[in-house]
């Protein structure tokens, strides 16, 4: 008998039931069993042997990574005054359920900024998590707001890119975008040194959520972006422009480009092309405005590449410095093509059609000269390749090789025609001219600072290459002159000081044909022509108003700009050459560095040098009306080669009276 028949009744249905559910149960017991047993091994195990993990968890959940921006380096000019620099401003936040004293946070506010309290309570009572209060705020304003201390409050720092000049020196500075990016100019192209390193901090948060330093954290400092000094003097950029923009108004000029520059250093000074814009809003301009034309954009010079044939001719002594030729009264037939003179030329010697920009008799002495030697001067002067500034978007002009010219090419490329240059390649070629042969390598930055002021870098003069002789540049350096005291430059002259240069007035090339109408008008020169100090070059688009040429619309600026910085800068009257009793050039004599036989491309330290400073030459005599024996006499006494051509009297002589010339130089004389 089942022993559940002497169990109670209602232990007898239990039981009965137990058996009836027994797997079931034992199921449930077991898995209730190894639940609790696997939740006290994980206890275990979190506690134990992975205590150090989830503290570490817990430990970086209570705390906050901060970034700490670094400071833009500051752009300054060659007397460090400030181009471009940055202004602290703070922007102020507020977690309205955080505040902690209500009242004091909105009449500070209130007192601060001037605006109402019933403002900043509307803004406290925001149902917002996180509301801004003011934006932009300078910081001698942000004082009493930083003072307040509530845990609601939040302060964020930030410092933004300003530009103190405006317009002055905009395309050359260039802009940020508002996350500090350079975006054009010296601000794209040193980006990565002007921004420096960004750093970090560890904010500890409590329960409460506040944060707060832990000396205990580590921290990352920020390393603010380095400062560049540039070559350019803010009150040279400012007369450039000023100026220019006269220029423009008074020939109603589409824009215009000029650029003065150091010719023994290769240094720019000033650089501007109109119409340009404020570097602080570059958004309200046009795209073509921000541009830096000077270095960006190409275009057919006209007469001021007029130095190319006249230098080649020199140097391979196919033409001579008296030879004469005959103008054709300003018109001539060559190879199928009429070349027309501004006037009715009829003799001119080699000087006389540099002096006059006589396009018959340029194409006379290119046509000596062969398209080979013409091509390769070219070269030597730099056109046709980047001139290496560190400033973006550098075009380099287009020179064709002679293989690609055509039969007319030799009546075009002598006249600054079938070439493209920039405004920047036209004042290094003059500027080789005026130091005596050298072409230099551009700079625009002459130094880097890193935040403490230390020069990490500094940018020395560096010669490309050697042009010519000494003897070959005085000459061609004395046309230039004679065409600025007498020639198609005179608008150039400045009273009291020797000038030398080249007008250039070039027919636009549009929709595949020479435009009647449209002209570009420069001038190129330096002064003092006796001891170069700076280097101008002047380009006008399309003048529309009086005269078109060069000589007319393009020198006066190179005049007016001059005369203004001669009296704005006490160290070029230091330099000011005495003069003669007539203007005359004297032929520039190179530092010793650049005698020394320093190889092309090397750095050098010294390019300013005075004249007074080399050995002073000989003086040239005037020796017009001479016989021949008293002249080759005379020319011998003063220790110089006499070459000879004609009988009679002396009619011409070169290099004119009163140029000063190495011992030995060679004097040509004509006698009719």
């Amino acid at each position: 008998m089942s022993i559940l028949r002497f169990l109670p009744s209602w232990m007898y249905r239990m039981t009965k039931s137990f058996l009836k559910f027994r797997t079931r149960i034992l199921f449930l017991s077991s898995f209730v069993v190894l639940l609790w047993a696997g939740l006290a091994m994980r206890y275990l195990y979190i506690q134990v042997f992975r205590s150090n993990n989830f503290s570490e968890i817990v430990r970086i959940q209570g705390e906050e990574k901060i970034l700490l921006p670094a400071i833009r380096g500051t752009i300054h000019d060659r007397k460090y005054r400030p181009l471009a620099e940055n202004v602290i401003h703070y922007d102020f936040a507020i977690h309205p359920n955080r505040i902690e004293n209500r009242d004091l946070i909105v009449s500070t506010f209130s007192s601060v900024t001037g605006r109402s309290k019933e403002y900043y309570e509307n803004r406290l009572d925001s149902e917002k998590t996180y509301e801004f209060l003011e934006r932009n705020l300078k910081h001698d304003e942000s004082k009493p707001l930083l003072a307040l201390e509530d845990k609601g409050l939040v302060a964020h720092k930030h410092s933004s890119r300003i530009y103190p000049h405006g317009h002055i020196a905009s395309q050359i500075i260039g802009f940020t975008n508002i996350d500090g990016k350079g975006l054009e100019g010296l601000e794209r192209q040193y980006d990565v040194g002007l921004m420096g390193k960004t750093g970090w901090t560890i904010l500890e948060t409590d329960g409460h959520g506040k944060s707060r330093k832990n000396q205990a954290y580590p921290i990352q400092k920020p390393i603010d972006g380095n400062n560049l000094v540039l070559t350019i003097d803010a009150e040279y950029q400012a007369i450039l422009q000023d100026e220019l923009e006269r220029s423009i108004v008074s020939t109603d000029a589409v824009g215009g480009m000029g650029i003065i520059l150091e010719p023994f250093s290769g240094k720019i000074l000033a650089m501007s092309s109109l119409p340009d814009y404020d570097s602080n809003s570059p958004s309200l301009y046009q795209r073509e405005f921000i541009r830096n034309r000077v270095i960006t954009d190409q275009y057919e010079p006209g007469s001021t590449f007029k130095i190319v044939p006249a230098m080649a001719a020199i140097h391979t002594g196919k033409v001579s410095l008296v030879e004469e030729f005959n103008c054709e009264n300003g018109s001539y037939d060559f190879r199928g093509t009429t070349i027309k003179d501004w006037s009715d030329f009829s003799l001119l010697t080699f000087p006389q059609i540099i002096e006059n920009s006589s396009n018959v008799g340029v194409i006379k002495i290119a046509v000596r000269v062969g398209e080979k030697d013409l091509y390769h001067f070219a070269r030597k002067f730099g056109f046709g390749s980047e001139s290496g500034i560190s400033f973006p978007g550098e075009a380099k002009g287009r020179l064709r090789t002679v293989d690609e010219w055509s039969r007319i090419s030799i009546t075009q490329f002598p006249l600054g025609h079938e070439v493209s240059v920039t405004t920047l390649q036209i004042a290094l070629a003059y500027a080789a001219i005026a130091n005596g042969g050298y072409l230099m390598k551009p700079i625009i930055v002459e130094k880097i600072l890193n935040a403490e002021g230390q020069v990490i870098h500094h940018e020395k003069p560096q010669i490309v290459r050697k042009i010519s002789s000494i003897e070959n540049i005085a000459s061609l350096k004395s046309m230039l002159q004679l065409a600025v005291e007498s020639g198609t430059g005179t608008s150039a002259y400045l009273a009291g000081w020797n000038v030398a240069g080249k007008t250039g007035t070039a027919q636009k090339f549009i929709n595949g044909e020479y435009s009647k109408l449209k002209f570009i008008s420069s001038f190129a020169g330096f002064f003092p022509a006796d001891d170069p100090q700076l280097v101008g070059v002047f380009v006008l688009d399309e003048p529309r108003k009086g005269q078109h040429w060069g000589g007319l619309s393009a020198a006066p600026i190179f005049r007016n700009v001059m005369k203004r910085i001669i009296y704005q800068d006490d160290e070029i009257l230091v330099h000011k050459p005495r003069l003669k009793s007539r203007p005359a050039p004297i032929p520039e004599r190179p530092p010793a560095v650049l005698l020394a036989g320093i190889k092309e491309n090397a750095p050098v330290t010294l390019m300013t040098v005075a004249v007074e400073t080399f050995n002073p030459g000989i003086t040239v005599p005037n020796l017009r009306g001479m016989s021949l024996r008293s002249a080759i006499a005379t020319v011998k006494k003063f220790g110089l080669t006499p070459r000879v051509e004609g009988s009679g009297a002396v009619v011409y002589q070169w290099p004119i009276a009163g140029t000063e010339v190495s011992p030995g130089s060679t004097c040509s004389i004509k006698l009719n």
